[in-house]
């Protein structure tokens, strides 16, 4: 290595790459949210806050898998680094 080359760091651990435990993970507490919403009578003012998370969710999600769908395919206007 040069003096003037910059330093590069190491590249991430694929277990850091991944987006898939982050999603279940995030799903999985707005599920636990909505069960405690609609069970508990004290919590029935946070039924629209854990549908709309959800919700939200299955947009997000969604369009994740409409761009990485658009990468595999080889689309021109797809984000780049989602497998």
């Amino acid at each position: 290595m040069s003096a003037d080359e910059p330093l590069q760091p190491p590249p991430l651990p694929a277990g850091l790459l991944s987006p898939w435990p982050v999603i279940v993970a995030i799903t999985c507490a707005w599920l636990i949210a909505a069960v405690l919403a609609f069970t508990v009578s004290s919590l029935h003012d946070w039924r629209p806050i854990t549908l709309a998370g959800l919700g939200v969710g299955v947009v997000g999600t969604s369009i994740f898998l409409w761009q990485r769908h658009a990468v595999r395919r080889g689309s021109r206007g797809a984000q780049s680094g989602l497998s």
